[in-house]
């Protein structure tokens, strides 16, 4: 439950930041630009060449100052430590590569800026970044002399004492809200937080009243719009909610997140420029050193194509389709006439087409999912990245489940599913204790609507008859509750894939479209049900016992497979399912 005085909130940058510095291009003519630094005496430096713009394509840049971040954060740590509210920062550097292990090495020098500035020669000749984290410096201070390295680390338990407390990422083996920059991937953590009523992790293992520290405001509005939803409403009923689908404009290499080639960190005072072939200053932006440049694009193909996939589902679904576009923002200004543009070629009558800013756009989905309704949000790659964790994880308690259909320009489809940053813990206990608990419910998803749009594009009326089966199937599995359990002993990653064959079986069984798939189905649901007891005794006999897969990332195929279908009736039902059907 949420309390109603939660002393949570959000909280961003007023100026200095991305947002603030935003300057937006469509580009007319196609042309291979360069990107370079001219320094206040008029020295230049070359950044990058040969960037090759295409007619129609938005370019975005912005610059973070640094000395703004600098100060916003110092203030945002000496608030949260007089509201007695953890400290917890959030950002993105597993695809901000350049720009957030930056933002976060800030961070970490505001709060240990005593412990850097005395010990500033020592640190550097030990290779120690802000960047890297605490864990980077409590690692590298092992190699000093025992009073050396005492010293720092009473330096360090200075700044955990004078400073706010930290959000954790893991109380219990003291790894902190600073420690490593991937650790704090706002979309994971955030979501995470407001499902557990706005707090987050402390030193001591309880759960506390959080400030969350969102830099840049360019999508931050986003988790201050639900978090002020949820201290108004209360928690969310999963049971009662409706569901948010994303159509997410895609991006060649995350270019719209501008986290690649085309992010600098400003080499000194001057200007950073983007110029055409021909010479001509595009954009401008003045910066001072170490300012974060980033520039950003999206390509008026992928645009169209949104727009389009956006339309059409309005008209098959009938709900309010919404675009995630901030009328004040520069980057959205150019989306909006694009938009605009193209919907209006289409006949609209009938249709729910919205424009509205992130912020009112989470409130408005807010409602209506509270009130069971189902919505549409159309939003940018960065956003659709944030909102296929939010929703889901606010809904389900994990992005796992869910599935994502990334339509491509001529006409195929990729159907995949989320969450692969907790396979590593799947496979370690796997290893160990021969337990493997990946929830595939995603994968099941993404079959039947492949299947479904095979039957669509191909006329292949068998396809549409497994998809619907597989569909019951999966309901059969949910409501029997038979998703791989985290507990070793119990049903795991293979014994739930037993019961999502069982019951689709049983429903190409029952069905009476395709009588073929009925014959043949009929009999093999009728062998799985039979030998059931047997089958999931052999499923469960590796359980408990250390696997040896030949290796971790080349694991040996034939040890791989014996690990991974260990029962020798369910193979052989299957195999003999598969004869009939060829």
């Amino acid at each position: 439950p949420w309390d109603s005085d939660s002393k949570t909130h959000v909280v961003s940058m007023n100026q200095g930041d991305f947002y603030g510095s935003e300057i937006s291009l469509e580009i007319m003519e196609p042309t291979t630009a360069v990107i370079d630094f001219l320094d206040a005496g008029g020295v230049r430096q070359l950044l990058k060449e040969n960037i090759p713009l295409e007619s129609g394509e938005i370019v975005d840049t912005a610059v973070m100052n640094i000395r703004a971040l600098d100060r916003f954060l110092s203030n945002q740590m000496e608030e949260a430590r007089r509201e007695e509210v953890l400290f917890s920062i959030h950002l993105k550097a597993t695809m901000m590569k350049v720009s957030d292990p930056v933002i976060f090495g800030r961070a970490v020098y505001a709060y240990c800026k005593k412990l850097f500035d005395t010990h500033r020669s020592l640190l550097q000749d030990l290779g120690v970044s802000p960047d890297y984290g605490l864990a980077d410096l409590t690692a590298k201070i092992q190699k000093l002399p025992e009073e050396a390295r005492a010293d720092i680390q009473r330096n360090l338990e200075e700044c955990f004492h004078q400073g706010p407390e930290l959000a954790m990422v893991d109380s219990a083996r003291g790894i902190t809200n600073l420690h490593v920059p991937n650790d704090i991937i706002i979309d994971a953590s955030m979501p995470a937080a407001i499902r557990s009523s706005g707090r987050m992790w402390a030193p001591d293992g309880s759960l506390k009243d959080m400030k969350a520290v969102i830099p840049d405001r360019t999508y931050a509005g986003v988790y201050k719009a639900a978090v002020d939803f949820c201290r108004e409403h209360g928690a969310l009923n999963p049971a009662a909610l409706g569901t948010v689908s994303n159509i997410g404009l895609m991006a060649g290499k995350a270019e719209e997140y501008g986290s690649h080639d085309t992010t600098f960190v400003a080499p000194g005072n001057g200007t950073i420029r983007l110029l055409s072939a021909a010479g001509t200053v595009l954009m401008k932006q003045p910066v001072e050193e170490g300012d974060i440049f980033r520039m950003c694009r999206v390509r008026d193909d992928a645009v169209k194509n949104w727009v389009d996939l956006a339309v059409e589902r309005a008209r098959e679904t009938g709900l309010p389709v919404v675009f995630w576009l901030d009328d004040k923002r520069p980057h959205d200004r150019k989306l909006i006439e694009k938009v605009n543009g193209i919907t209006d070629t289409h006949s609209a009558h009938g249709i729910d087409l919205r424009i509205l800013p992130p912020s009112a756009a989470t409130t408005f989905t807010m409602k209506r999912m509270t009130a069971g309704l189902d919505t549409v949000s159309v939003t940018g790659n960065v956003l659709r990245d944030y909102l296929t964790d939010l929703f889901p994880i606010l809904e389900l308690g994990t992005s796992s489940k869910m599935l994502s259909i990334v339509p491509l320009l001529r006409g195929g489809r990729l159907f995949e599913t989320g969450a692969g940053g907790s396979a590593p813990k799947h496979v370690r206990q796997f290893l160990e204790e021969g337990h493997l608990r990946w929830d595939s419910l995603g994968e099941f998803l993404a079959l039947s609507e492949a299947l479904h749009h095979l039957a669509f594009t191909t006329d292949a009326t068998k396809a549409g008859v497994l998809a619907n089966a597989l569909e019951r199937g999966t309901e059969q599995l949910l409501e029997n509750g038979k998703s791989p359990s985290r507990n070793t002993g119990e049903l795991d990653t293979r014994g739930s894939h037993f019961y999502l064959t069982l019951y689709w079986a049983q429903a190409l069984a029952v069905q009476n479209e395709d009588g073929e798939l009925k014959e043949i189905f009929t009999a093999m649901a009728d062998k799985l049900l039979a030998f059931e007891k047997t089958i999931l005794a052999e499923l469960n006999e590796t359980q408990g016992k250390p696997v040896d897969l030949g290796g971790y990332y080349y694991p040996d195929p034939e040890k791989l497979v014996r690990a991974a279908r260990p029962s020798r009736t369910f193979n052989a039902i299957l195999a003999e399912a598969g004869r009939k059907a060829q």
